[in-house]
This record gives structure tokens, sequence and C-alpha cells, in this order.
């Protein structure tokens, strides 16, 4: 490959900090090569380098590019190509300390951010801090990520005595390998080695457990295809969650960071993967540092089996989809693919991949502590076990709520306080930005997936985004829309062009309510272009929060 290197040169910190990541660059005498194959195998650094120069600058700088491109064997248009696609990334941008907002659904309205400190401003969308809103993430160079929260309290303590994926969260030292062995921890995985792969698999069957992360897939099903292929596997922890309203998984990986990993070994042994990754959104620092630290000292200990290494994403909604989160960890844009092949045959690296979300891998642990059978017996027979679901928005106490399935809106809402400030019920977004609007009828719902299902409503990955009876909708929905164009990765038309369309249509609409029967219409046709031909989820769910709120009155009137 003949590269076309830039000529501005990194700054010294940059380069410093792009060697202390690859190792030093191998000197030249003139007579040797150095690079081809070798290097160019080493693209799957490519995110970790830009972090390394955001963090060093505050800034993806032309120099700091050339000298990426020159280590890693990459064209720096390519360099640039991929840094442009992540949102935390500032490409060419003026440097130094940045303050990033949330101005999305959640945070917009409830009062003043938490100070900027004189940075440079960069409104974002949900930084996943929905219970501790209204929020600003800071970055320094230097210094790294920092969030800022209007709340500085821990996690709600549920007022419920029979806890099971939270009974930890608050009550044990996080950052305390004794502490979490002392709570039963990594017995899961010891009983696993016990009872082996096959076996483990037949428990997950009996379980009854589906994924937790929104497609609801038998987990059994899909650990038992990654363990029957072949070749060099690799497990995947998603801990990419970036829907509006969804906070569940930070707290797991903030306040239970060794169960996280103890489950991902656990998923490693079953399929017979020697290699693991935790994929952690960049907006969760703290998350991050925590799983860092709980990895290193599981192994002083030596109680992984495998390789386990967190990968920081850098602000791409897209990529909490497996086949962009392949894309993200090999080195390029975070684009969805297209299936067949499924991940258990070729996945990240093209390697048969096994992949969760945070939640699900973190109940895989209880199915173990209490038996497949036993297990089945929490929740419905269609929607086995505990759930997490996270309630925000205008209650008193927002927050991640444990219930088993079959609970309805409304026992969630009474845990989290009711209504705020004892006003009446404007509605409730279920299942977050790509989730539905519901009244007061879908509050008594029972929330499993196939009772949803055929109310017309969604779990999605468990949100509950609460609004009173003063909400004006319009801004609401008109953020939602936005949160969707913004976040299109642009790979396929329907949804590139579909997403920029639904927001146009939204603002005629508003603006002229006399066009409100046309622009429904219209609405309606997108939403089915998007459905029908987007690769992935986010075009084919980017209308249904949009069009629920028309269903229901909340704006522009009732869908003819």
């Amino acid at each position: 490959m003949d590269l076309r290197l830039l000529t501005e040169q990194p700054s010294t910190a940059e380069r410093s900090a792009i060697d202390a990541l690859l190792g030093s660059p191998e000197p030249a005498d003139g007579r040797a090569v150095v690079g081809g194959h070798a290097v160019r195998a080493r693209r799957h650094l490519l995110l970790p380098a830009l972090h390394a120069l955001q963090d060093a600058s505050g800034a993806i700088t032309r120099g700091g590019v050339a000298y990426v491109s020159e280590r890693l064997s990459i064209p720096p248009t390519d360099v640039f190509g991929v840094a442009s696609f992540y949102e935390l990334f500032e490409v060419d941008g003026p440097g130094g300390a940045t303050a990033r907002p949330c101005d999305d659904i959640v945070c917009m309205g409830r009062g003043p951010a938490p100070d900027t400190g004189g940075a440079h401003v960069e409104p974002s969308a949900c930084l996943g801090q929905c219970d501790r809103g209204p929020v600003v993430l800071h970055h320094e160079p230097g210094s790294g990520y920092s969030v800022a929260t209007a709340e500085s309290e821990g996690p709600v303590r549920q007022p419920r005595s029979e806890l099971r994926l939270l009974r930890r969260v608050g009550e044990i030292d996080p950052t305390s390998l004794d502490d979490y062995l002392d709570a039963g921890g990594f017995a899961a995985l010891a009983k696993a080695r016990e009872m082996g792969g096959e076996a483990v698999v037949a428990e997950l069957e009996a379980s009854g457990l589906r994924g937790r992360g929104g497609a609801a897939f038998p987990v059994g099903r899909k650990w038992d295809g990654v363990r029957r292929a072949a070749g060099d596997k690799v497990v995947i922890a998603n801990g990419d969650e970036s829907e509006p309203g969804t906070f569940k998984d930070r707290v797991l990986m903030e306040g239970d960071p060794f169960a996280v990993i103890e489950a991902l070994a656990l998923f490693g042994f079953v399929t017979g993967a020697e290699e693991g990754f935790i994929y952690v959104r960049g907006e969760y620092p703290t998350a991050a540092e925590r799983l860092e630290a709980a990895i290193a000292a599981a192994n002083e200990r030596d109680l992984l089996g495998m390789t386990i290494e967190v990968r920081r994403g850098a602000g791409a909604y897209v990529c909490g989809e497996e086949t962009a989160l392949f894309a993200s960890i090999e080195g390029f844009r975070g684009e969805p693919r297209q299936k067949p092949p499924f991940p258990n045959e070729a996945g990240v690296f093209g390697r048969p991949t096994g992949i969760n979300n945070i939640e699900t891998l973190v109940t895989v642990l209880e199915v173990l502590r209490l038996g497949g059978t036993a297990f089945a017996e929490l929740g419905t027979d269609g929607s086995t076990g505990p759930k997490l679901f996270c309630v925000s928005g205008d209650v008193e106490r927002p927050g991640v709520y444990e219930v088993e399935f079959g609970a309805t809106s409304r026992d969630l809402l009474a845990l989290a306080g009711g209504v705020a400030e004892g006003k009446g019920l404007g509605a409730v977004l279920l299942g977050g930005a790509a989730g539905v609007f519901t009244g007061e009828d879908g509050l008594d719902v029972p929330l499993t997936f196939e009772d949803t299902r055929a109310a017309g409503l969604t779990i999605g990955a468990g949100a509950l985004i609460v609004f009173d009876e003063t909400t004006d909708f319009e801004p609401v929905v008109e953020r939602i829309a936005k949160f969707f164009s913004d976040e299109s990765c642009g790979q396929c038309v329907p949804c590139r062009v579909g997403t920029v369309r639904q927001g146009e249509s939204l603002q005629r609409m508003f603006a002229n309510p006399a066009s409100t029967p046309v622009e429904v219409q219209l609405l309606g046709d997108l939403a089915l272009a998007m459905d029908d031909s987007s690769i992935c989820g986010l075009g084919r769910t980017a209308s249904l929060a949009v069009l629920s709120a028309i269903d229901l009155g909340l704006v522009g009137g009732v869908r003819g």
C-alpha cells in the first residue's frame, strides 16, 4: 500500500500518547521496510489510538492523524473517516476542554445544566445519566472524561427485599474483589466449570432466559450456536447502551463490575472462547475505569481463564447494534452489516462470536445460582425471570428498578414515587426513543414480551420515560426525530434520507397545523419505507415514537 501521508507533525503529547499505546516505533535504517501485513493487522487499535489523541490534546489534529496513519499503515483519509464517524471526537477542532450538556428528552427542560467551566460547549444526545440529570460530560486533555450531574447521590435503594440482579449494587464496594467474593462472587463460574459447557446450555434453555437488549433472542440457543461453531471464538459484552432513557447497564457496570467480568468469563468458558471484549459507551468513563480495575484484580488471582479487554466507544448510537459494534472494534466506521452470515458464524474479525448485553450476562449468573427450572418459575411462562427497568422523567425517584416480568408500568411508576409534584400523567414513553407512547390505559398492560406485543407496545431494553400533564410534546417528538437523523450511520438510503424527511415533515406540521393530514400521510409512508428496507433496527424503529404520539393525540391530532 502506497500511503500518502500528511505533512503535519504530531505534538510531543500526541506522539507520546500513541507510543504509549502502540510501543516505540522501530528505528528506520534505510535498508528494511517496516510495515506490511503485520502492521495492518493492528488496525483494531485505531479506535484506542483516536482516544489517545483526543485525551492528549482534546482534538484529532492533522498531525496526530499523520502519526497514527504512519504507525498503523492506514491511509489518512481512512483515519479521518473513522474519527469523523464518532460524536465524541473533535476532528480538526479547537482542542482544549470540551463540555457536552445533554439536551435530550429527559434532561431538556429539567433546569440548568451543571457549570460548563468555560469549556468549548457541544450539546449532546442522551448521556445515559437520566436518573441524575441534567448532566454534562466533560473532557479535559490529560485528564480524560468526567461526568457532572445535578444529583450526586448513589443508585436508588429500591424498597423491596427480593433483589437479585441489583442485590450487590450499593451494598458492597465495587472496587473490592474481596467484597465481591464474600458476597458469593465467582461461584457461578466455578459451578459452570464443574458442570461443563453442555450442561450450562441445558440450564439456560430450561430457564427460558431471553436477551434483555431488545431483541429477546433465547440465550441458551445463542450460546449453543457459538459453542458448536468451529474456529477461534470471541465473546463480547455489549455495554454500549445509548437508547435515550436507558441506563441500567451503566448501573451494573459501575456498581457491580466484577459480576460483569465473571459473566463474560462464564460465556467464554461455555462457548470455548479464550478472548473477550467489553464494549463500553464512551460516555461512561466511570464504568470503563471500574471494569478495567476489576479485570486487573481478577487477573492477579487467575480467576478468569481468558483474556478480557475493555474497548471504549466514542459516541455512536448505532454501535449498539452487534455488527456495527464488530466494525467499531475492528477499527472501521461503525456501520451495520447484512445478515447472514450471523455472528456465531462470522462475527468480529470474521471469527465465530457470541455477544450479549450487560444485563443479559449478569442474569446468566442468577440462572446458575438458582438453577434453570427455579429461574423459569419467576415471571411468566413466556417471559421468565427478573427484569431491570429504567424509570426517568417526571417522577419523584428516577432510577433503575428490578421487578419480575408481569409487573406493570403502573407498578414501576409507584416504585418511582409517582408523577412528580403530584401532577397528573401526560404519557409514558415505553422502550425509549425507539419505543412507543402510551397513556393511562396502557399502564396496566403486563410488562412481558407477549403482552406488550399484543397491545402494540414494546419493552425494548427496559426504559420508561414519564411525562406529566403539563408537557408540550411537540419539542419532545421533534427531539426524538432529530436523534434518529443525527445517529443514522448513513449507509442505507431509507434510513439516511427517511429520518431527515421525518424531521422536516414534523417541522412543517407544527408550523402549519392545517397541513396535518398531508404530513401524517407522508410520515406513515416514510415509516413503511424505513421499516421495510433499512439495514438495521435504527431505521426500522425510527418512526415508532413519532407515529404513536400522533395516534395518542399528543401532537398533530389522531391519524385517520
